[in-house]
């Protein structure tokens, strides 16, 4: 479909009809979220101040997330190309759409737009654990640009973590991935039988290819968000010894047939 995709936000140009979808969308997730999100999800939309009846402002937003980790929102048009996203998140800036799907595309969109990249991500970046693996990711994958292989390994990492990340709790599972948290269908497959679940493993990750054109089969838990930050060091490891050609590096197109 063809839109415009604004590089800056102008909030006077959101018309009724994207008021209605952003208050659509809010109250479908958060009746999901409620009993499924992660308790520092709850939370983390506590404290950036998202309500059903008011599309967030990027500046008020930045405000927010000054005062808490430091974090900052930066329109873009679209997908941004790990060469220039990853850089960014070492910065600590997370690029976001300030575009919204059509009532006709509630359930189905090709491409993320602001309900995704803004309910789904920015919450949580005011997470203190969940902020600095953010940033260690961005710096991490910054640091080997030169190396396309290396990051395809980072981006599977933040695959199963950032947007399919799962939780466990006492009282279950419990979501905070991004594309898990901004898609009802997505939460469903997520918590029920039809997808395989498997202990959080930071090795195994960075060998398991994804696709971004199905739901997902395989989900990590997680048991909290210190795990992520404690993944680090191996992952680190484990990339300097890619780098090095000490380890070899899997063929992800082999690994999908």
């Amino acid at each position: 479909m063809n839109r415009i995709k604004p590089s800056s936000q102008i909030y006077s140009s959101y018309t009724a009809e994207d008021f209605a979808v952003w208050r659509r969308l809010f109250d479908r997730q958060m009746n999901v979220l409620r009993m499924h999100a992660a308790p520092e999800v709850l939370t983390a939309i506590d404290a950036v101040g998202f309500t059903a009846t008011e599309i967030p402002h990027f500046g008020q937003l930045n405000e927010r997330l000054a005062r808490s980790t430091g974090w900052q929102v930066a329109t873009v048009t679209g997908i941004v190309p790990p060469s220039e996203f990853f850089p960014l998140l070492a910065r600590k800036i997370f690029t976001c759409t300030c575009w919204l799907r059509t009532m006709a595309e509630l359930d189905y969109l090709e491409e993320p737009d602001m309900f995704h990249d803004v309910f789904g991500h920015v919450p949580l970046l005011t997470n203190p654990d969940y902020s600095d693996f953010f940033q260690e990711l961005g710096r991490l994958a910054e640091a080997h640009l030169d190396y396309p292989e290396v990051i395809d390994m980072l981006e599977r990492l933040y695959w199963f973590t950032i947007e399919f990340g799962l939780r466990r709790s006492a009282e279950g599972l419990k979501i905070y991935g991004a594309g898990i948290l901004s898609s009802s269908g997505e939460t469903s497959h997520a918590l029920g039988t039809a997808s395989r679940k498997h202990p959080f493993d930071a090795a195994a990750i960075l060998s398991r290819p994804f696709r971004t054109d199905v739901v997902q089969e395989d989900y990590y838990v997680i048991d909290s968000f210190q795990q992520l930050v404690a993944c680090l060091p191996e992952v680190r490891c484990i990339v300097q010894r890619a780098v090095a050609g000490a380890l070899p590096i899997p063929d992800a197109s082999a690994l999908l047939m």
